[in-house]
């Protein structure tokens, strides 16, 4: 198991949490495994932008996006330089630091693809 720190969200996590999460799975469905109702609009199909999240620590440990989610990661809300589209961050053994934006932009529903 990896722990994973997710600072708190005023509305999907207000106090900050610490899970356990399970490496080999995506850092989406260990959020929702866990509790942390993150948005997912295009059902982990790296097709939106609602599970942006900012990887505050971890992030060099982290497998390198690839160009689809390069492209997508462009239209989303608050951009930083370590973002990541969390259905697409598969959890490996080091330990993760994560920061859900206040907002999102849900590319899929709103035809902005």
């Amino acid at each position: 198991m990896t722990q994973v720190i997710v600072l708190p969200h005023v509305e999907i996590c207000p106090e900050g949490a610490l899970i356990e999460a399970q490496a080999g799975e995506s850092l989406c469905q260990n959020l929702l495994e866990n509790g942390i109702a993150i948005e997912h609009a295009c059902e982990m199909s790296c097709a939106c932008t609602t599970c942006h999240v900012i990887v505050r620590e971890g992030f060099e440990a982290l497998e390198p996006s690839d160009e689809i989610e390069d492209d997508l990661l462009d239209k989303a809300w608050g951009l930083e330089p370590n973002s990541r589209l969390s259905c697409q961050v598969i959890v490996n053994e080091t330990p993760l630091v994560i920061e859900i934006p206040r907002y999102s932009i849900n590319m899929a529903k709103e035809g902005h693809r």
